[in-house]
């Protein structure tokens, strides 16, 4: 669909006491969402597995309605990873609630030691516009695994898919566990003034800082997923075909719209010539798959801007460079300068720069110049690159030989490090989030070995049960 230009949405004004209703029937629901059991907090997620899947076509119009988003991306992007987010915690959350056992030192003899996950009570979860169901319902699966009470914010860039959670939540959950709030960035900074036990945010660091700064007020606890420039780098021994096939699949899904997507690439120069062909043809064989539209007009307007920019600095079109309103073509540049804004901004858009390097100390200083990426991407048929690669740099997460699916991989923690986030989220990660690990030493026996280091602290006895406290135990 060409030149698409959609009507947005208008909110009416939430009121502060409106705010405040939620939030106080929450905190005196929260006690009774706590002492919820395994079983009783199981059935819920079942519930919501069950209603996801049941409003699956409604899901997939209003994705279509926000910014033409295909049917099959939305299947694999935004419903796929929140019912397996939920069947996972399904079949753990009995193992993740049991009290752990941890060792007992010597000079605490005749304790023991366990590790209890109680809920954090009230949360929020602010989400973004570019996977509205997977970043909102997503977290609060681990929420509700962790027995909390939930206000979610959705983005108001995607009214058609917010609406479409409220409507869903509205049906599972009585709004004093569990309520949607619809708004714009006021109805948000109304949302944070209010003493939270966490908050999860899913957005740029910019406003992260915003989001952690208003926590720290009342001490909150985050998880921030941010973003960043998550660099892919290619060496000369790796399979360029295959390399150039995911990079081109992970750069353009959702039309770059993805804060794990693969920001730049840097190429060995002896593959430079044959990785830009294959990339070529790789985003040729995309089809209509790379031809969904940017979120709104503003958004767009930044990406083509960031493009005249890096064009007007000598970067050269390799291809693409469509810009019909909020429909970009896939499009690489080569010969971006480092300085040039293109290299300085998270693009997310569908604008991919290609740059070549020699020495893995070359990429690696490009890499270093900037922030630590919310992703690291190396394609190599070399083990001691791979790690090489892992050894000389941070990253809030890797993958090797491909791009994206770490993302479904639930048994890793995800998130950033730095400026790419704050904290990790999915299955166990996203549970130990949104509770309290309660650390709690039981004394077993009446008598414990420390009694034996009690003041008063004299005598040749005394001295020596210290001294060999403090060397061996």
């Amino acid at each position: 669909m060409r030149g698409v230009t959609l009507a947005p949405r208008s909110f009416p004004t939430l009121a502060s006491d409106e705010i405040d209703r939620l939030f106080d029937a929450q905190q005196h629901n929260r006690a009774a969402i706590a002492a919820t059991t395994a079983a009783e907090r199981i059935a819920k997620l079942r519930r919501f597995e069950h209603a996801i899947l049941a409003h699956r076509d409604e899901i997939r119009r209003a994705m279509w309605d926000d910014y033409r988003k295909p049917a099959a991306e939305v299947d694999l992007s935004e419903i796929y990873p929140v019912v397996s987010e939920a069947r996972h915690a399904v079949r753990h959350l009995r193992r993740w609630l049991k009290p752990k056992r941890v060792g007992t030192r010597l000079a605490l003899l005749g304790s023991r030691s366990t590790i209890v996950y109680e809920p954090k009570g009230v949360v929020l979860i602010v989400a973004p516009w570019n996977f509205p169901f997977n970043l909102t319902l997503g977290p609060l699966v681990s929420a509700i695994a962790a027995g909390n009470c939930a206000i979610l914010k959705p983005s108001e860039m995607t009214p058609a898919s917010t609406a479409c959670i409220k409507r869903i939540v509205g049906e599972l959950f009585d709004e004093n566990e569990v309520a949607v709030v619809e708004g714009d960035a006021g109805v948000a900074e109304l949302l944070l003034r209010k003493k939270f036990d966490h908050i999860f945010f899913t957005g740029s660091p910019a406003v992260g800082k915003i989001v952690m700064k208003a926590a720290a007020e009342h001490l909150t606890s985050v998880t921030l997923e941010l973003g960043g420039k998550s660099p892919a780098i290619v060496d000369a021994t790796a399979n360029v075909a295959e390399a150039a096939k995911k990079i081109a699949w992970g750069k353009f899904f959702n039309c770059g719209q993805i804060c794990i997507a693969p920001d730049y690439v840097l190429v060995h120069e002896r593959v430079r010539e044959e990785f830009l062909e294959k990339l070529k043809e790789s985003i040729a064989a995309l089809g209509d798959a790379s031809r969904g539209i940017l979120v709104n007009d503003r958004h767009a307007a930044r990406v083509k801007r960031l493009f005249d920019a890096a064009v007007a600095g000598g970067a050269e079109l390799v291809t693409g460079g469509v810009f019909r309103q909020r429909e970009i073509a896939p499009t690489v540049l080569t010969n971006v300068s480092p300085d040039a804004a293109v290299m300085r901004e998270e693009i997310f858009g569908p604008i991919l720069p290609v740059l070549t390097y020699d020495t893995l100390g070359e990429a690696f200083a490009v890499i270093e110049g900037r922030e630590k990426p919310l992703v690291l991407y190396v394609f190599s048929r070399d083990r001691k690159v791979v790690k090489n690669v892992l050894r000389r740099t941070t990253a809030g997460g890797t993958a090797v030989n491909h791009t994206l699916v770490h993302f479904y991989q639930l048994e890793l923690p995800f998130g950033g490090v730095g400026n790419s986030g704050v904290g990790k989220s999915h299955g166990f990660y996203g549970f130990e989030a949104f509770s309290n690990a309660r650390g709690v030493l039981d004394q077993r026996l009446r008598f414990s070995a420390i009694e034996l280091l009690y003041p008063p602290y004299v005598g040749k006895l005394k001295e020596k049960l210290i001294d060999f406290t403090v060397r061996y135990l």
